[in-house]
């Protein structure tokens, strides 16, 4: 049994625990815990809202989601010897979602977790212009299969993984952070949804920081939405059971910290919200490469090597896009992103041939273990992006035949009231 060395109890806030964790990167959020290299640690997370959202067939949680509190992370943990230069080496040991004696609840990960298309008013999505307001599908978990009752017909093994880990950056390298997406934000200040977030003191949570230090986290602190040099949100399907990552070190101690734990997700997370949110446990051994930075030239990103623990699906039903908008027939100049909108686009309108509401469709390509690829970036002048959709997931054949389509009642997800 791995060390435990970071708790929560499911039914309270992460304000409320023992030892909180926090909201915000900020290199003087304290150590929750010290571990040492070669050490087997448990880490124990809430759900990336604090359970805001509940499990039930109204998405008017998911509307009015308060995001200036997210994400909650547990840590940091501090790693006895870790200085900057170093790489912290984190091998995925083992997670899920919360185990017995809390395996049901009222929590997000205790038997159950949720995907939300979050309303573009508030936070968006990769098709917010398409899906502008709130929907959500509560998935009900077996093992490792999920299954929901606001999107029938579907049953499938999760890539569970945490979308969140990384460790504090320095008191430079958070500078430039808030430099540069200030600079972003300030093209379109007024954009909704906005090109970036910035620090915010409203519900910003700093660990056990008080004082000076708990007003200088709130005040400078960086979102949690994104991915950065530190690591941070990454959302990668793959980064699971048995994965190796190499963190660069910015502060002494390293100080990692994460959460975000999803039960499967599809590459994209393309509704924002789009993976099976949970809150749950994750086991991590620990080590340092003193000096690897520079050693081994990684200074702007982590790498990491997948863990070999996916399910293997063996047949798909690809679709491709291109990078043209198609209802205003503007071509884009090797525009992924585009090619990418298109390709699930065009997933979406397929899928309703079968009886499925767009937002039913839109949730289970967020969720389920779909594969994006960029597929060509040099043809000039449209790039192709592919989506991979399992066709085993389903339980009719979705595949294109003579017959046509079956067209059945798939009810419906969880919508606003």
């Amino acid at each position: 049994m791995p060390d435990v060395v970071f708790t929560v109890d499911q039914s309270k806030s992460m304000h409320d625990q023992a030892v909180p964790g926090h909201n915000r990167w900020h290199p003087d959020v304290p150590a929750a815990v010290t571990v040492r290299p070669g050490q087997q640690i448990r880490v124990e997370c809430k759900e990336w809202t604090d359970a805001q959202i509940g499990n039930n067939d109204s998405a008017n949680d998911v509307r009015d989601v308060d995001l200036t509190a997210c994400h909650m992370l547990s840590g940091p943990i501090a790693v006895e010897g870790a200085e900057p230069g170093d790489l912290l080496i984190v091998d995925i040991l083992d997670l899920g979602p919360v185990p017995a004696p809390q395996e049901y609840g009222d929590a997000p990960g205790q038997g159950w977790g949720y995907t939300g298309i979050f309303a573009k008013a508030n936070g968006g999505g990769f098709l917010t212009d398409y899906f502008p307001d709130a929907y959500k599908a509560i998935w009900d978990f077996a093992g490792q299969v999920a299954t929901s009752r606001h999107i029938p017909g579907v049953r499938y093994t999760g890539i569970t993984h945490p979308g969140l880990f990384g460790t504090a950056p320095s008191a430079e390298l958070l500078d430039r952070w808030n430099r540069r997406e200030r600079a972003l934000i300030d093209r379109e200040p007024d954009r909704v949804p906005p090109l970036a977030l910035p620090p915010l003191m409203e519900n910003s949570l700093g660990g056990t920081a008080d004082g000076e230090v708990a007003q200088a986290i709130a005040r400078d602190g960086a979102r949690t939405v994104p991915a950065r040099e530190n690591g941070g949100n990454h959302d990668i399907k793959n980064f699971t059971r048995g994965s190796r990552v190499f963190y660069p070190v910015h502060v002494p101690g390293a100080k990692l910290s994460g959460g975000d734990l999803h039960f499967s997700q599809g590459d994209g997370e393309i509704t924002f919200c789009g993976a099976i949110e949970m809150g749950g446990f994750i086991d991590f051994h620990v080590d340092l490469l003193k000096g690897g930075m520079e050693t081994y030239g990684v200074t702007t990103n982590p790498v990491f090597m997948p863990g070999n623990v996916e399910p293997r699906y063996s047949e798909f039903l690809t679709f491709i896009g291109l990078s043209v908008d198609r209802e205003t027939d503007e071509n884009y100049y090797l525009d992924a992103t585009v090619a990418y909108r298109r390709a699930c686009l065009n997933a979406v309108e397929y899928l309703t041939k079968f009886g499925y509401s767009g937002e039913q469709a839109y949730l289970l390509l967020g969720s389920a273990p779909i594969e994006g690829r960029i597929s060509g970036v040099v043809d000039i002048p449209n790039a192709c992006c592919s989506l991979y959709l399992p066709t085993a997931i389903f339980d009719f054949d979705l595949r294109p035949s003579a017959s046509g389509p079956v067209m059945q009642d798939r009810g419906q997800c969880a919508m606003t009231s």
